[in-house]
């Protein structure tokens, strides 16, 4: 998947491209290069889609070796509430390899059926999994896995036993996407999958990079 049908030139694109890797609003984009702001937000939105369909390819890649797992919620008005207390918030679920990438997904709910119809897509057999003491883990007990809790009641982490790198993902997604004062739940996933390719990515040279080859500007 590539950019096509933009009426933008290949100068302005590249610069776009730099802006959004630098973390520039698309708005401040477009005062910066003079465009019409709706070019720019149009443009943004490529990007993202691009990004949201070059991850997808990659999501068939198997995790394994030690593996944290968290859910969390965006959006609504109520802080840091699962079950009924995340009415109006959007449920994420994110897997993150140890010293490795991370892979993020909006799901419909936080049941122990719906998490594990992916943990077992993307996590090998056999693999050490950490989690908190939510509930819907304990199936990984039976499912094949090391499964090792923390309780966040009582600590943050023990030795190896923490959940701190999908965290750290948490923390840096909702650092993003806080400056757009709310987003549409329908684009919502483009937004997420942008903050998965950021820490996925590393520094904004690697990202410039990647993306230009991707939108094959």
């Amino acid at each position: 998947m590539k950019i096509i049908n933009c009426k933008l030139n290949k100068k302005v694109q590249k610069k776009l491209l730099e802006y959004f890797v630098l973390e520039v609003t698309a708005r401040s984009a477009a005062d910066l290069l003079e465009i019409q702001p709706n070019n720019a937000a149009l443009f943004y939105r490529k990007i993202r889609e691009v990004i949201t369909y070059n991850l997808e390819l990659e999501a068939h890649e198997v995790f394994e070796g030690t593996v944290e797992l968290d859910e969390s919620y965006f959006g609504g008005v109520r802080k840091g509430k699962r079950g009924r207390g995340a009415v109006g918030k959007v449920a994420v679920f994110g897997i993150l390899k140890r010293g490795g990438k991370v892979y993020v997904k909006v799901v419909p709910d936080t049941r122990s059926s719906t998490l594990m119809s992916i943990i077992t897509r993307k996590i090998a057999p056999d693999s050490v999994v950490y989690t908190d003491c939510y509930r819907s883990y304990n199936a990984l007990d039976i499912a094949g896995f090391y499964h090792e809790r923390i309780n966040h009641s009582k600590q943050f982490g023990i030795g190896k036993n923490h959940i701190n790198g999908v965290e750290n993902f948490w923390n840096q997604a909702k650092r993003v996407l806080r400056k757009y004062n709310g987003i549409d739940r329908k684009t919502f996933p483009l937004f997420l999958k942008e903050c998965e390719f950021r820490f996925n990515y590393g520094s904004p040279k690697e990202q410039l990079k990647t993306l230009l080859i991707w939108t094959k500007i």
